[in-house]
């Protein structure tokens, strides 16, 4: 029998779900047709969908006709729900498009042909509604030919002269086929549907049954099924949950089987092996509608649904489906989440990652500046869809804020970016050539840098560091796109080079590349149909133009007038209420996303956004190099004069030459510690990057003469400030030798040590004392605080390191309290320093909390006497005098 796996696919109500309904009651698979009007369509399961009308998932159904066993996936059809549409695209052997033959191709409906396109999906149109009045056979079918592709062949004439020579013309050797024999073979019709070559089109109307019989009996006559492999192979496309919590993992097998109990793993030669999992399938689920029934296999060519996994994601695949598919369809608008009053973000985030696997263009993030959670999705529809969920699966009530057009960065020109990383002890140095690509393009990456220059496994980390992360524009912070990002060479120390350093000059390559470029501000763009009243035409064209958009009058019939056209989605997102208000309801707007374009109000955007990328220490533009054992900060535009390489840009022309090495001219001194001297110097320097004849030699005196000037100073009674004190828990214990010895036997025990010691300092000295350690390899970890009699602990939440946390708190409180940090990390140093803040190394810690031990003992212990102590030493008057009298009596 044959298998496949088939998607139904619609602009919305087109009659997608009527048409999913009308095959499973053909087949067999339902006694009653359901209805989406009626709330009982048998794939439309979930209450949201039922009570909209819409389909919101997609579903799948197992069906028999005929010769084959198909695999029914139902789609949503609404453009606020395309992701989930797009994601099951990636496993279907054949697509149903279904086209309304009263409204015909609408926008919505070429962007699916678009990406059946992009995944080569072989397609048959149903035209749907052909009942209604004003429809006729022949007009669809020139909109088809016209709109989606010349090679949209009406099957219900086959076996025709006029389908032969339909089919002839579609290829040469179909033509040389039907020449020679005057007719061609299903055999041959069949192989070049699969090569979406052909595009089968059927005519009825699903709510009556009429064309569904004929439809069904072309598509198992016209189709084939694919070859699988041996070998096993696998396509993930969607994460749902059942009603008892299980995670259920979807997926397309692709090759060999799955069996239960199997081990997957996303192992592959390009995976870091920090990031390698594996894990084991406990339960192979075949789903039809809400039912399921548990197989102990399943063979290629099926969809099931898989318990056990939990780090999954939706485009991974495994075994011969190595690779991570990108969606085309992405977010356009963010939305602020608004939490009721005492519902803790920090509780609420590791929920809502729950909802991001299974939607994940939601891209739920915590924006640390603004300290609040922050959405993306395709629109406002979804806002009211997402409400419901969390408050059906969480029980919380959130609410959203206006919504924020979501903006991207790309370059006019081609740059060479420098990223150098060298503090103490450490070395990378990353030349990368950006270029612009074509709008739509997204990111590509490439290493052309000889294994002479840089070692293949550096070469790697390069590489994996320049995909692992969305990069940020230095316009307005948005991400980048549409460019091409080359790795063309760089430099490691034998010695001194860490994994580390490698991301830090890779990511401060790129922004330094994006601050030389001439950075371009991308807006994303609607295409629209819109369909107006004759009369009302100079309203729509004179609207549009205000939008900024552009359009032409494609159709008019009768009274309507229909223009096609596209604008910017920051313009029109609101303007479909505004149609429907002007033409009093006769008016009709659809929209679908085009892509990414120029900002039209480029300048307005930047400034309303006001993102300064200097003062993003988080994605720094500028580099560290070394002199005299010590780092020292360079600002982007001077970091080309100290870099060791030469550049790979031809007089900056945007022509490549081959690269020279310069000697390297950096010291490494095994150095402990960098005095606040030196550190003074460095931030000195970095203060006045731009003068040329400074940045040569960072620790060049100057005379005092040079920072004279008019100065007006007005007296003001100074105020003490709190004092508090920050240590780098991990990098004190290593530091201490008695504390390294016992780490060695147990981290534990360490780690309550010093906690005791400050515990004692904190007495003496009486400064607030926060003790740091990292927690940010611990999955899903929040911050934790807790209080250690008189100190106060903190373990960081995942992701985040001690040192970014203490820079984070002296960024914030520098100028409230008096901070002191304890660390004998060099470039931390010279970052806590930069905030204004005092410093102690781990040696000066570990001497001043011995010399407060030692004053404890000399003014608070008992005195001692050269022999004996005696007890009237420790005893107060009135005591003495007491035992006087009994001693007397």
């Amino acid at each position: 029998m044959k298998k496949l796996v088939i998607g139904i696919v619609a602009h919305v109500d087109a009659g997608k779900t009527t048409l999913s309904e009308s095959i499973l009651y053909q087949t067999g698979s339902i006694r009653k047709l359901g209805r989406v009007d009626t709330k009982d369509a048998f794939l439309d399961t979930n209450e949201l969908e039922r009570a909209r009308g819409i389909t919101i998932f997609s579903k799948q159904a197992i069906v028999k006709y005929g010769d084959m066993e198909l695999t029914l996936l139902d789609t949503p059809g609404h453009v606020d729900f395309s992701a989930e549409m797009e994601r099951t695209l990636q496993v279907l052997d054949y697509a149903i498009l279904v086209v309304s033959g009263a409204d015909g191709v609408q926008g919505h409906t070429l962007t699916l042909w678009t990406l059946l396109r992009k995944y080569k999906v072989p397609a048959f149109i149903f035209v749907n509604k052909m009942d209604q009045k004003g429809t006729s056979r022949q007009n669809s079918l020139i909109e088809l030919k016209k709109k989606l592709d010349e090679n949209c062949i009406d099957f219900g004439e086959e076996g025709t002269e006029n389908f032969y020579e339909e089919i002839a013309v579609c290829d040469e050797k179909l033509l040389s086929e039907y020449m020679e024999q005057g007719s061609i073979g299903k055999e041959s019709i069949k192989e070049y549907i699969a090569k979406r070559k052909i595009f089968p089109c059927f005519f009825g109307s699903a709510l009556k049954l009429t064309g569904v019989e004929e439809f069904l009996t072309g598509f198992d006559d016209y189709t084939q099924e694919p070859v699988y492999q041996e070998a096993f192979g696998a396509r993930v496309f969607k994460i749902t949950r059942d009603e008892q919590g299980n995670r259920l993992t979807h997926m397309k097998i692709t090759g060999g089987s799955l069996k239960a109990k199997m081990l997957l793993t996303n192992k592959t030669a390009k995976t870091e092996e920090q990031d390698v999992w594996e894990e084991k399938v406990n339960q192979i689920r075949m789903y039809s509608g809400e039912k399921f029934e548990a197989v102990p296999e399943a063979l290629a060519g099926c969809v099931c649904a898989v318990t056990g996994l939990t780090k999954t994601k939706p485009g991974e695949g495994f075994g011969i489906e190595s690779g991570t598919w990108n969606p085309v369809l992405e977010p356009v608008l963010g939305y602020q989440l608004i939490l009721p009053d005492g519902c803790d973000p920090a509780m609420m985030l590791p929920k809502l990652r729950q909802l991001e696997e299974e939607v994940p263009e939601l891209h739920i993030v915590w924006d640390e500046f603004l300290q609040e959670i922050r959405v993306q999705i395709m629109g406002e529809v979804q806002t009211e869809i997402l409400q419901t969920i969390i408050k059906q699966r969480f029980h919380v009530d959130v609410g959203f804020g206006t919504g924020k057009i979501l903006y991207k960065e790309t370059i006019a020109d081609v740059v060479e970016g420098v990223g150098h990383f060298e503090p103490l002890r450490h070395y990378a140095e990353v030349h990368l050539l950006l270029e612009p690509l074509e709008r739509g393009s997204g990111m590509q990456f490439e290493a052309k840098c000889s294994e002479d220059i840089l070692d293949r496994n550096w070469q790697r980390l390069v590489m994996t560091h320049l995909m692992e992360k969305e990069h940020k524009g230095v316009l307005t912070g948005s991400p980048i796109t549409d460019m091409k990002i080359t790795l063309v060479t760089g430099r490691a120390h034998q010695k001194h080079t860490e994994g580390g350093d490698f991301r830090q000059a890779t990511y401060r390559a790129v922004r330094q590349g994006l601050k030389q470029a001439q950075s371009v501000l991308l807006e994303p763009y609607y295409e629209f149909e819109l369909e107006v009243p004759q009369q009302m035409v100079g309203r729509a064209m004179t609207d549009i133009d205000k939008m900024y958009g552009k359009c032409e009058i494609t159709k008019s019939e009768g009274d309507m007038t229909t223009l096609d056209g596209e604008a910017p989605v920051a313009t029109m997102w609101e303007y479909p209420k505004e149609v429907i208000a002007y033409t009093k309801g006769q008016g009709k707007l659809t929209c679908s996303l085009k892509g990414y374009g120029k900002c039209h109000n480029e300048q307005e955007v930047i400034e309303q956004i006001g993102y300064d990328s200097e003062s993003d220490f988080v994605n720094p533009t500028g580099s560290v190099f070394c002199a005299h054992g010590s780092g020292f900060m360079v600002e982007w535009d001077q970091v080309k004069e100290y870099m060791h390489l030469e550049s790979v840009l031809d007089g900056g022309n945007g022509t490549l030459i081959e690269s020279e090495i310069r000697p390297v001219v950096s010291q490494y001194k095994e150095e402990q510690w960098i005095d606040t001297e030196e550190i003074d110097s460095i931030l000195s320097k970095t203060f006045h990057a731009n003068k040329k004849q400074e940045t040569r030699n960072p620790f060049k005196k100057k005379k005092r003469e040079e920072y004279q000037g008019p100065v007006t100073r007005s007296w003001k009674p100074s105020v003490k400030k709190e004092e508090y004190l920050l240590v780098d828990g991990y990098n004190i214990i290593f530091a201490w030798e008695e504390l390294s010895e016992l780490a060695k036997q147990t981290v534990d025990g360490a780690r309550n040590k010093l906690m005791d010691i400050l515990c004692n300092y904190q007495g003496m000295k009486k400064a607030n004392v926060i003790l740091v350690f990292d927690a940010y390899r611990v999955e899903n970890h929040q911050t934790e605080i807790m209080d250690y009699h008189n100190i106060h602990v903190v373990y960081t939440k995942e992701a985040e390191t001690a040192d970014q946390y203490i820079e984070k708190f002296a960024h914030e409180n520098a100028s409230k309290y008096k901070i002191t940090v304890a660390t004998s990390d060099g470039l931390e140093q010279i970052i806590i320093r930069g905030k204004g803040c005092q410093l102690l190394s781990a040696r000066e810690l570990k001497e001043e909390v011995e010399m407060l031990e030692e004053k404890l003992r000399k003014d608070y212990m008992m005195p001692k006497m050269e022999g004996k102590m005696k007890l009237s030493d420790t005893l107060s008057e009135e005591a003495l005098k007491e035992i006087a009298k009994f001693h007397k009596e």
